[in-house]
C-alpha cells in the first residue's frame, strides 16, 4: 500500500487527491515502478505532519510535487547500496485513454500503435525533458506551478518545455516514417 492514514479524514482527502499523479511523477523520474512507490511514500510522511502549517489557500498540488521532486534529488546524491534491475516501468505514466465503444476495431488498433509509440519517445527523452513533459502535458500544471516545483524561473521553464516538446516531435516523426516503411 502506498499511503497509510495517519492524520485526519480532511487531511489525507486533501493529500490522496493527488497520488495518482505524483506516482506518474514519480516513475518519470526514477524509471522504476518500485523506486516510484518509495518516492510517493516518502512525500505522504514528510506531508501529513507538515499540512497542518499551510497558509490557507496554499497550491497542495505543487507543493506535494515539489517535496517529491527534492527527495528524489537527495536520493540522487546519495550512493546506491541496492542492485538495479535493467529495464522501466515508463509505460505506467502515459495513460491509456479510454477506448471509445463508437470506435472501428481498426481506429481501435491505430489508437494503440499511437500511444505505444508516444510511450516510447518519452522513454528516449532525457531526464529533465521527461520531468518537464510530464508536469505540463500530463499534470496540467502551470508554468508557474513548474517552477516552483523546478525551482527556476518561469522563462527556464518555457525553454524547457519548447526543447522538449521540440525533440518529441522528431522522435514521434522518427516512429511514424519508420512504421511506413515498414507496412
Amino acid at each position: 500500500m502506498l499511503f497509510k492514514s495517519g492524520g485526519s479524514s480532511s487531511e489525507t482527502d486533501v493529500l490522496t487527491e493527488h497520488i495518482d499523479g505524483l506516482f506518474s511523477y514519480a516513475l518519470a523520474l526514477s524509471r522504476n515502478r518500485s523506486d516510484a512507490e518509495d518516492l510517493v511514500q516518502e512525500t505522504y510522511v514528510r506531508a501529513l505532519p507538515a499540512i497542518k502549517r499551510l497558509r490557507e489557500g496554499s497550491n497542495v498540488k505543487s507543493w506535494l510535487f515539489t517535496i517529491l521532486r527534492n527527495i528524489w534529488l537527495n536520493q540522487l546524491r546519495q550512493p546506491r547500496i541496492a542492485v538495479q534491475m535493467p529495464g522501466s516501468d515508463i509505460d505506467q505514466y502515459v495513460p491509456d485513454t479510454p477506448a471509445n465503444s463508437m470506435k472501428d476495431p481498426h481506429s481501435l488498433l491505430i489508437s494503440k500503435i499511437d500511444q505505444e509509440q508516444v510511450r516510447q519517445a518519452i522513454e528516449q527523452l532525457p531526464a529533465e525533458a521527461r520531468e518537464i513533459i510530464l508536469l505540463r502535458e500530463f499534470e496540467d500544471l502551470s508554468y508557474q506551478e513548474i517552477a516552483g516545483i523546478l525551482n527556476c524561473p518561469i522563462g527556464t521553464v518555457m525553454s524547457r518545455l519548447g526543447r522538449a516538446r521540440a525533440r518529441l516531435r522528431v522522435l514521434l516523426s522518427a516512429a511514424v516514417e519508420s512504421s511506413q516503411t515498414i507496412e
